[in-house]
């Protein structure tokens, strides 16, 4: 890309000037769809269709404050289930989206690469703290940013990049003071190219807890970084930062690596069904994960509309109108209704 084209590039992307569709948003779909079929099925949010088996948690913990040690606790096992290096390198937070507002504030405004297109909200969250944002196609383009951001695997291509990549990057940031933050949401079914293992200097990772054990109301993330910074992130939370139910839940949920493993096994042959289904319709996949797939079709809205007038609210973007992102169905009722709409049913 030339300097030039690279200029136009970085300055739109400043200005926001883009509406942001996050999934989720029921209402929306209600509004833009009035009369479609109910129940809604939402596909649009690439979270875990059959989430975490909670059981009934004790009725005290809604009671009184979370205790220190309970967050020490769920952080311990946090650290194994990630394969962090110690405890002391990991924070759990009520979200990653309260990480994602946090880390911007904890660092002097610079210049912030992207690696994108990507999940909005990192771009985002950066400028408001008065970051020069910039947004890069490839890590070789990121060469003079003071911080590097990357999703890994990326949302909404699912696109990879190895450890040792990643690794590499980290190495150059480090010599000129830099920052790489690598955002790990959907790398739970799939830790091969995790960083976290051999964690480098000045890198933070982010873990989602809510997509792959499918409870994302529980409102819990973590961040895995250098104690220090861990620490930091810690005091700028607060006391009572993260809810006794999510302390429990988290406690419980990432504990159960046979879970884990069983659901990943699931989870994994629903997309490869997912994509057959679609396949005739939208051919094959651009990329995705076990928790969604993407698609390219000069008919990505129509296909938005004939799935949201049947009740079945799938991703669009606003960066390029030719991408769908669709996630898992819950159940063989929701298979059925996703196929029947495909083929132009109601």
């Amino acid at each position: 890309m030339s300097a030039a084209m690279e200029s136009r590039r970085e300055s739109a992307f400043a200005l926001n000037a883009e509406p942001v569709w996050h999934g989720g948003d029921i209402a929306e779909a209600q509004r833009m769809f009035p009369q479609a079929r109910a129940p809604w099925i939402d596909l649009s949010t690439g979270i875990n269709p059959e989430p975490y088996p909670l059981g009934q948690l004790p009725a005290d913990i809604f009671q009184r404050l979370p205790s220190p040690t309970q967050q020490a606790e769920l952080e311990m096992i946090a650290a194994r289930a990630y394969g962090a290096i110690s405890p002391a390198h990991v924070a759990a937070a009520p979200g990653t989206q309260a990480l994602l507002e946090l880390l911007p504030r904890l660092r002097v405004p610079g210049r912030v690469a992207v690696l994108g297109p990507t999940y909005a909200e990192h771009a985002i969250c950066w400028q408001k703290a008065g970051h020069e944002v910039f947004e890069v196609a490839d890590l070789d383009a990121a060469s003079g940013a003071d911080t590097v951001v990357v999703v890994n695997p990326n949302n909404p291509d699912g696109r990879r990049f190895s450890s040792i990549s990643l690794q590499h990057l980290a190495a150059k940031l480090v010599r000129r003071g830099g920052l790489l933050v690598v955002d790990e949401a959907f790398a739970d079914f799939e830790n091969e190219n995790s960083i976290i293992p051999n964690l480098p200097e000045s890198t933070v990772v982010l873990r989602s807890f809510g997509k792959a054990y499918g409870l994302a109301g529980v409102r819990l993330g973590f961040i895995i970084t250098e104690p220090w910074r861990a620490a930091r992130v810690r005091e700028r939370l607060g006391p009572w930062a993260v809810s006794g139910p999510a302390l429990a839940a988290g406690q419980k949920a990432l504990a159960d690596t046979h879970w884990l493993r069983a659901a990943r096994q699931a989870r994994a042959q629903d997309a490869d069904r997912l994509d057959a289904l679609l396949r005739p319709v939208l051919g094959a996949p651009v990329g995705g994960t076990f928790l969604f797939r993407t698609f390219r079709t000069p008919d990505a809205g129509q296909i938005f509309a004939r799935l949201g007038q049947a009740g079945i609210f799938v991703r669009r973007f606003s960066h390029d109108s030719s991408l769908l992102r669709i996630g898992l169905p819950g159940d063989e009722a929701q298979w059925i209704r996703l196929g029947e709409a495909l083929q132009g049913g109601a």
